[in-house]
């Protein structure tokens, strides 16, 4: 096949995926084959509500090399899901469904037929129940892969934060030299390999100003010197920079990412300028898999009113690779 097939699975049910799903079908026009691993009868509900029709065509995980595939039809893999009011038993309900839909989702990658992955988005304290930071550690597990990194990308510019889901009172703790060093080169080599080209790295401090009234300073004795290492393997990276102020519009031309300390410190005015034009991709897995930037928003369920755009920039860009 030449365009590899890019598989979706819903996430959580009772989110907007599905939603967001058949608005961005209606929008975009893909060369990569889509097949969506979800439950038919959700998938039919949401298209009775959003008044979109086209034809479902049923395949099955065992047998896809056996088929053409093309996007004529929604290509659908249909895990079952039965709904409960009672809210203990529709909880355990749908982490065993979201579970389904990501097993199917890598066994078929695990046998090579796609690189290609979406996750729609998951209510993540219910679904992970406290065993993993973020479904971004969720997955590299099962992949036994140890060291990954968050990168929210937009074409203007791209975050990484250093930390991901972790309290701040156990930031300082879990940020060193090595692990500074190795997201760099993460970054880098993702860029290099996946975008085509060298970056231009930007490295937030970790203090106000880079400063500290402590006798410690993480800013002069643990980022400065990890910076200056990577700078003389020909890694094209500055830092570190003040948080407040790296964001303004001129310092954001100088770099096409930037690696933050902490989670907040860099998805909040990513977010702030850009909404939902930004995707959630993972480096380090051995396959591609990106997520909308945003959670399942159970209260705007079955209203019809999410916007697609970070889904179809989603499929926009795993269309290129």
């Amino acid at each position: 096949m030449k365009n590899k097939p890019i598989i979706l699975i819903e996430g959580d049910p009772r989110g907007v995926f599905l939603e967001i799903f058949l608005k961005s079908l209606q929008k975009i026009k893909t060369a990569s084959p889509l097949i969506l691993i979800c439950s038919k009868k959700n998938l039919e509900n949401q298209m009775k509500k959003s008044r979109f029709k086209i034809k479902i065509r049923i395949l099955k995980k065992e047998n896809l090399n056996h088929f053409y595939i093309d996007n004529k039809k929604i290509n659908l893999i249909d895990i079952q899901y039965k709904y409960s009011i009672n809210i203990r038993q529709a909880k355990s309900i749908n982490n065993k469904y979201i579970k389904e839909c990501f097993n199917v989702a890598f066994e078929i990658i695990k046998k090579g037929y796609t690189n290609k992955f979406i996750n729609g988005p998951i209510n993540k304290n219910s679904f992970l129940n406290k065993k993993f930071l973020g479904i971004t550690e969720f997955i590299a597990s099962k992949f036994k892969i140890k060291e990954t990194g968050m990168l929210i990308y937009n074409k203007e510019i791209a975050v990484c934060p250093l930390t991901t889901h972790l309290p701040l009172s156990l930031v300082t703790k879990n940020i060193s030299q090595k692990k500074i060093q190795n997201k760099i080169l993460m970054i880098n080599n993702f860029f290099k390999n996946k975008l085509k080209y060298k970056p231009k790295i930007g490295v937030t401090g970790l203090n106000p100003h880079c400063e500290s009234i402590l006798k410690f300073n993480e800013d002069e004795k643990i980022l400065k010197p990890a910076i200056k290492s990577i700078i003389k393997r020909k890694i094209n990276v500055e830092g570190p920079f003040p948080a407040d102020t790296i964001f303004l519009k001129e310092n954001r031309k100088k770099f096409n990412v930037i690696l933050g300390m902490y989670h907040d410190q860099v998805l909040t005015p990513l977010k702030t300028l850009f909404e939902y034009n930004a995707i959630n991709i993972t480096m380090g897995l051995p396959f591609l898999r990106v997520s909308p930037d945003h959670g399942p928003n159970e209260k705007m369920f079955g209203q019809n009113k999410s916007n697609p755009e970070s889904l179809i920039e989603a499929l926009k860009f795993l269309d290129k690779q």
